[in-house]
């Protein structure tokens, strides 16, 4: 009976131990991973989000390379996120939950700059510099202002390109975009309608704007219309990176080469194959890569109170212009992407 109740007692403190080390093995574990993540959310580093219009199309996922490395060239945490379609209410909430995180600085790129003021107010009442890149957002809301191009030479260029490719300054166009309520899409629509209205009278706009969501399908079936219902088209100018190559993807599929010229936003290795056909006649663009490496660079300077100068050279980016306002940068020209040249660029 005595060695019975030593026995048990044995085994009731061998089982005390155990629960008592399991308890200390699994404490420890959790203290460990909340080290881990206050030890990575205190690094030091300043972390600035970059929200493009949507991610998955090749246009934003060559900014996000540029953004990514910037982020390691510079020393600072970059994270790239926003919607999946190019829609402002989704834009929202991944503001709201950039704000959750405290990060430093927001860049965004906004589908709709109206939808997107009182967020972006949100974020600077709790003390998060706010800047937009690629679009205009509110301006009485932004801090800083990064653009691809001069809006207005821009917008001009790819009007001029056309009736260039076009081979006569009379005859019936139509105009594709992206999102109707796209800032920088609009101003270079209105610059572009401005430079025919001004200097090519006899071009004629068949109807207004078509939006295209950002979808290189829609973009094709669009033009499949527009085909159908203008049987004497001449041109198409299309604005956003997917539009031109839906456009010329109706073209190649119906032959019409020699009779519709195509000119638009498309980056060079999309462009290509329907560059060699001549059924997209010029891609007008810039390099998208650098567009991301500039907006970290500048939302980093923006973070440390330091401003941007006109003529300043950024490196890896090259030399920007900044307007007298002090807050709208200008990265540089567009470049012209032919079937010549096309395939000397990698994004």
């Amino acid at each position: 009976m005595k060695l019975k109740k030593v026995l048990v007692s044995l085994i009731s403190f061998i089982l005390l131990v155990g629960l008592f080390a399991g308890c200390v093995s699994q404490n420890s574990g959790t203290n460990s991973n909340q080290a881990g993540e206050n030890k990575e959310s205190k690094n030091g580093k300043l972390k600035i989000a970059v929200v493009p219009k949507l991610v998955g199309i090749p246009y934003f996922n060559a900014a996000e390379k540029g953004a990514v490395q910037a982020g390691k060239d510079l020393g600072v945490d970059v994270i790239y996120t926003g919607p999946t379609e190019a829609d402002a209410a989704q834009q929202v909430k991944v503001i709201e939950d950039l704000i959750s995180q405290k990060v430093d600085v927001i860049a965004v790129a906004p589908n709709d700059p109206a939808a997107l003021t009182p967020v972006l107010k949100k974020a600077k009442e709790q003390g998060i510099k706010v800047m937009d890149w690629d679009t205009p957002a509110d301006q009485s809301v932004v801090e800083l202002s990064v653009h691809q191009i001069d809006d207005d030479a821009y917008g001009r260029h790819i009007a001029k390109t056309l009736v260039e490719k076009m081979g006569t300054d009379k005859g019936e166009i139509a105009i594709l975009t992206g999102g109707l309520s796209a800032a920088n899409l609009n101003a270079w629509i209105d610059a572009a309608k401005k430079e025919l209205q001004e200097n090519y009278p006899n071009i004629k706009l068949v109807t207004d704007k078509i939006a295209t969501d950002e979808k290189q399908q829609v973009a094709y079936q669009k033009t499949l219309d527009l085909i159908k219902s203008y049987p004497n088209l001449k041109g198409i100018m299309a604005f956003s990176t997917p539009a031109p190559l839906g456009a010329a993807q109706a073209i190649q599929e119906k032959g019409l080469q020699d009779k519709i010229a195509v000119v638009g936003t498309a980056l060079p290795k999309d462009s290509k194959p329907f560059l060699e056909d001549s059924s997209l006649d010029v891609a007008i663009l810039w390099e998208p890569n650098k567009l991301g490496y500039l907006t970290v660079a500048l939302a980093k300077d923006l973070a440390e109170g330091k401003t941007p100068k006109n003529g300043q050279n950024v490196e890896n980016v090259g030399t920007i212009e900044v307007r007298e306002d002090g807050k709208t940068v200008i990265m540089g020209p567009p470049t012209d992407f032919t079937a010549e040249n096309a395939g000397n660029y990698d994004f």
